[in-house]
């Protein structure tokens, strides 16, 4: 998710300044997400998503 939101950032030509503002919060915040500093709840994934006007989602498969 974060690597696609980071491409998908990067073709809208998004920085991340502007990201961080649509998600209501900080710039450095977006870095560390995108870079994998931290992980991401849920929750933030959504505000990701919304942000960048793309639906978050969750596939389950078989471990094998």
């Amino acid at each position: 998710m974060l690597i696609n939101s980071r491409r998908t950032r990067s073709r809208r030509a998004h920085p991340q300044r502007e990201l961080a503002a649509r998600m209501g919060t900080s710039q450095a915040a977006v870095a560390r997400l995108e870079a994998g500093g931290v992980g991401a709840t849920l929750t933030t994934l959504q505000k990701v998503a919304t942000a960048l006007d793309l639906k978050v989602t969750v596939e389950l498969s078989t471990a094998s």
